[in-house]
């Protein structure tokens, strides 16, 4: 049997797949970051680069010690309990599925600016298929379309920055002044900066992808996706926030929010570069399906092999992918997207605070590595000050949010609840299984006894009624007669026994008689047939005899009908029955 051999990612593959999720916020964030700290935005965005920083080395001590797939499930499946590990899985899977949609509806929007003709939620379906497909055929081959994406990414936001500051050396700085003489109104200027950093916290979603699919990269690998990471949002977030404030008044942005980076391309380079920056959008949005799809792919596999999922999912194809892994997220995803009807406002608080949870509990179960697997070897370690520090901006960045955009965070609970009781069930589905088969025996028990007791009862009863014997009495008939008189028992009596009694005299000979009932005992197996020969005269004090000698009712003796010549008045008889 020949084992698949798995490809492994080298640096360019692998920072492509993450980072194609991480560098889309780029889109995004600094336009949802000014709308809450207007032209100090870029420092809040300043301040989440260094809390990235601090996750590096946090990521880098854990995945050195410990380089399996899962992310913070992986961490705190071999620093805690399962249940707590599993906690942490939910939350990723929902991360996933968050940025799946909605990565997919975005740019499905972006091409819809450029394609007005096209239904969004129809071409939204088919891009999540066309990702499940690339995802099903491998990650080698979706790697290649991940480069591609992330490298046009990359020179197109290179290019707009550059042309943005051949605008802003040509028309002055006037706007940027403006700006930034705009008054605080309501709120301190921390307050502000605040809630700008948690905004802006959006924009390193994603950053926990590599660690998912950490063992489809090559050696050494890992710790520079984390590098390269935090190195494209440290420098074009806060750049591309200076360069709005400085080019486009504020109160222009808030009109163009949805699709900032494109207006700022038509601003400083013309139709052509909004156009550029556009398409950019909608392949690198589509990048970062692909990276949810790949990411699940490595957590539920993992899960999967740790019993926590059915073993169903384990299955691959010959390139060495766990289709129903995948084919069950696109599921997932389309049911997300028709329940939400393309309204997608909801899940962006499931995408925030799912992922802002992950990095927390991965920040906590980096922390239980120290303590609780001090010897175990690892490449770096990050200070447990850092880690603490990071925890806390993480946890501001979640209170921050819910502060933001309370409904969302209602919106994720009720994602979350159900999610958590799915996993609760499979992993105490040995202790449900108990207290099911512990409920039939409780129940059973009183209906078993009920059952044996009328069991015997109802046998006994039944072996009472065809223990009654019946009697025909016989003066020779032929084997016809005998037959119907067969027939009339077994259709209108219950027995198991019939005597056949022959009254003659001592001279007269049976035999042909005997044969003829040895033939019908055998067409009737049924009824069991006993041929009694008795020398005498058929009449009431025989009858009388033999029904007190066999304790047979005279009701249960039959005869055929006497003819002229019988001695006796069928009324003189006792009872018995003319069935002939």
């Amino acid at each position: 049997m020949t084992q698949t051999i798995h490809k492994k990612l080298n640096e360019l593959q692998a920072t492509a797949i993450c980072g194609n999720d991480i560098s889309s916020s780029c889109l995004y964030v600094s336009a949802l970051t000014i709308g809450y700290a207007g032209q100090y935005a870029w420092i809040s965005l300043l301040v989440v680069a260094f809390v990235l920083f601090l996750f590096r080395k946090i990521y880098g001590e854990v995945v050195g010690a410990l380089p399996l797939n899962g992310g913070a499930y992986n961490v705190l499946l071999n620093t805690s309990s399962k249940k707590v590990a599993s906690f942490a899985a939910v939350l990723t899977v929902l991360s996933y599925m968050a940025t799946a949609v909605i990565s997919a509806t975005e740019a499905m929007h972006y091409l819809h600016t450029i394609f007005s003709g096209i239904n969004v939620m129809i071409v939204t379906v088919i891009v999540l298929i066309l990702f499940t497909a690339l995802a099903i055929i491998g990650i080698g081959e979706s790697a290649v379309v991940a480069v591609v994406i992330f490298l046009i990414h990359l020179l197109s936001l290179s290019l707009l920055v550059i042309v943005s500051v051949i605008f802003l050396f040509s028309n002055g700085l006037e706007t940027f002044h403006i700006n930034w003489e705009i008054p605080i109104t309501g709120h301190s200027l921390v307050y502000v900066l605040f809630l700008g950093f948690s905004a802006a916290m959006l924009g390193i979603s994603g950053f926990e992808s590599s660690a998912n699919f950490v063992e489809e990269q090559k050696q050494g690998v890992f710790p520079k996706t984390l590098r390269n990471m935090w190195a494209i949002v440290s420098f074009f977030n806060p750049a591309i926030a200076i360069l709005l404030i400085a080019i486009i008044p504020i109160a222009e942005l808030n009109g163009h929010r949805e699709s900032l980076l494109s207006f700022l391309g038509h601003t400083t380079g013309g139709e052509w570069l909004a156009f550029l920056i556009s398409i950019d959008a909608v392949l690198v949005l589509c990048g970062a399906v692909l990276t949810s799809f790949v990411g699940v792919s490595g957590l539920l596999k993992r899960m999967t092999l740790d019993r926590i999922l059915p073993n169903y999912f384990l299955k691959e194809n010959k390139r060495g992918s766990n289709y129903r892994i995948i084919i069950t997220f696109l599921i997932l995803c389309i049911s997300v997207l028709l329940v939400t009807q393309g309204h997608l406002e909801s899940l962006a608080g499931v995408y925030t605070f799912s992922f802002l949870a992950v990095m927390a509990l991965f920040g906590i179960g980096n922390l239980l590595l120290k303590f609780k697997r001090r010897k175990l070897p690892r490449p770096e370690k990050a200070r447990g000050l850092a880690v603490v520090l990071a925890i806390g901006f993480i946890v501001a960045a979640f209170a921050g949010n819910i502060i933001l955009n309370e409904a969302a965070f209602e919106t994720f609970i009720k994602y979350l609840i159900p999610a958590i009781m799915f996993v609760v069930i499979m992993l105490s589905r040995s202790v449900i299984i108990q207290l099911g088969l512990d409920g039939l025996e409780y129940f059973y028990k009183p209906i078993r006894k009920f059952a044996i007791i009328g069991n015997r009862y109802l046998k006994k009863m039944h072996d009472k009624i065809h223990a009654q014997e019946f009697v025909f009495y016989t003066k020779g008939d032929d084997v016809a007669i005998l037959n119907k008189v067969m027939q009339y028992v077994q259709n209108n009596e219950t027995t198991k026994k019939l005597k056949i009694v022959n009254v003659k005299k001592e001279t007269e000979s049976n035999e042909a008689l005997k044969i003829d009932l040895e033939v019908l005992d055998r067409a009737y197996p049924e009824i069991h047939i006993e041929f009694i020969e008795i020398d005498g005269v058929f009449g009431p004090d025989l009858i009388d005899e033999l029904s007190n000698k066999w304790n047979i009712p005279k009701n249960f003796m039959f005869i055929g009908s006497p003819g002229d010549r019988f001695s006796y008045k069928v009324s003189e008889l006792g009872g018995v029955r003319l069935i002939m």
